[in-house]
């Protein structure tokens, strides 16, 4: 990793400063905005599965198709050339681009009338979402030193936490809201249904944010070599030469990744579904009840995440950041099981509340974990990656495997609670394992990364 690191990050210009707190806490801020009314997104598409699938006439694997691969369809296909564009343009104006893409994408899921037209409208808002998190992740890591950037990445996790939340208490409010009201025949627009109006309400907010880049400041990037072109792309046989080189690290950081995606997104994106089918509870009670629970003790994870971290950090544990999220992954795995098991609808639901408060205590030094091991002109693309295995292998996989399980091995929706059992069963204890055994070269790569930062 050393020659690597060396011929790709150099030491940081002399004299050059980290930008003043008011313009690195404001850029937090924004971005935490576009964070949150996208994953108010993510999660508005699982509260709506029963009415899509009544009005739309569809199974459990296509609105599994919709909820993953349509979205993340996109990072196949063009995923690096973006994120390589990350790494030498205006991440800025990226950011903008982007979320226009995806707050017109949205839009126009409230106006689909088929599975093709809802599916193709969803390939769009993965196209804006593609570029979104490795560019704030490119610009964050320029924004704060490294030992603040666990604080920074969980402050900005309070953007997953209202955004999942909200999309909890928004969705369920206005989808039983509407629940009562039938089909109406638009102009031009044709049969329009209730459920879709969240669509439009919730994609129109995204064409302001996306101004709000104006008011934002285009970050220096730190640690060039002297006499590097900074607009001109590192050849990327340089960058999966660095990969090559430090395996032992980045398999564990995506491949543990993936596991706990494709389980974490699996069972979040059919947990609405299974309270239905299971204990009769409808999208708005449950939207309501586990908003309320997420806004209860998410914040509390993000907040305690942070600051175990950092007492890690100060006991000398190099390897903090992933150790909190291994240790999470072992926690968390007796809950993800017993969960579809419980009698009652509460008992489930005080689960739920566990899960959540315990994963997103790991949100901050998770996505910290890869940066400080990254140097910084491969921080675009290698976090495109990580996005990439995030997303097309979390929501790509993850609902369709709970569907296939369903429709598949157990031939009945009513034993969704079965499948969510089985995919706990065997996904949980792999991811464990792949971070619990990564903890020892993750620190070592910690330790040699002090040379180049």
């Amino acid at each position: 990793m050393d020659h690597v690191a060396r011929a790709t990050e150099g030491s940081p210009v002399v004299g050059q400063s980290w930008p003043a707190p008011r313009q690195a806490w404001w850029a937090v801020f924004v971005f935490s905005l576009v964070l949150t009314v996208q994953y108010l997104d993510r999660g508005l598409i699982g509260l709506l599965v029963e009415p899509i699938k009544r009005d739309l006439h569809l199974a459990d694997t296509q609105l599994s198709a919709i909820m993953g691969f349509a979205f993340v369809i996109f990072y196949l296909l063009l995923g690096l050339p973006i994120s390589r564009w990350i790494d030498t343009g205006s991440r800025r104006l990226i950011l903008g681009l982007s979320v226009v893409a995806w707050a017109v994408s949205t839009m126009l899921c409230g106006v689909a009338h088929s599975f093709w037209q809802l599916a193709l409208c969803r390939v769009g808002v993965g196209a804006g979402d593609a570029a979104v998190s490795p560019a704030i992740s490119s610009m964050i890591s320029d924004l704060f030193p490294r030992e603040r950037l666990p604080k920074a990445m969980s402050l900005m996790g309070f953007a997953f936490v209202f955004g999942s939340a909200f999309s909890l208490l928004f969705g369920g409010g206005l989808v039983h809201a509407l629940s009562g009201i039938p089909a109406v025949h638009l102009p031009i627009l044709g049969l329009f249904y209730p459920w879709q109006l969240t669509f439009l309400i919730v994609g129109a907010p995204g064409l302001f944010i996306a101004l709000m880049f104006f008011t934002t400041k285009e970050p220096a990037r730190r640690g060039l070599v002297e006499g590097q072109d900074p607009g001109k792309p590192l050849p990327a046989a340089e960058i999966f030469g660095f990969l090559r080189a430090n395996w032992a690290v980045y398999s564990v950081l995506f491949g543990g990744l993936a596991f706990r995606s494709v389980l974490g997104v699996g069972i979040s994106s059919w947990t609405p579904a299974f309270f239905h089918r299971t204990y009769g509870w409808g999208s708005g009670q449950y939207g309501l009840t586990a908003g309320i629970l997420a806004l209860v003790v998410s914040p509390i994870g993000l907040l305690v995440g942070y600051r175990i971290t950092e007492w890690l950090h100060r006991r000398g544990h190099d390897d903090a950041n992933l150790r909190l999220t291994a240790v999470c992954a072992w926690v968390n795995l007796p809950a993800f099981i017993a969960m579809p098991l419980m009698p009652s609808p509460w008992l489930a639901l005080a689960l739920v509340g566990w899960t959540n408060l315990v994963a997103t205590s790991t949100i901050g030094s998770e996505n910290a974990a890869m940066l400080a091991v990254t140097p910084n002109r491969m921080r675009g693309q290698i976090s495109a990656l990580y996005l990439f295995i995030y997303n097309c292998i979390g929501y790509g996989l993850g609902p369709v495997i709970i569907a296939l399980l369903t429709d598949v091995v157990f031939h009945d929706e009513a034993k969704l609670r079965y499948a969510l059992l089985l995919a706990a069963m065997v996904l949980g204890p792999i991811g464990a394992v792949i971070l619990t055994v990564g903890l020892k070269p993750y620190g070592r790569a910690f330790v040699r990364s002090n040379a180049w930062q």
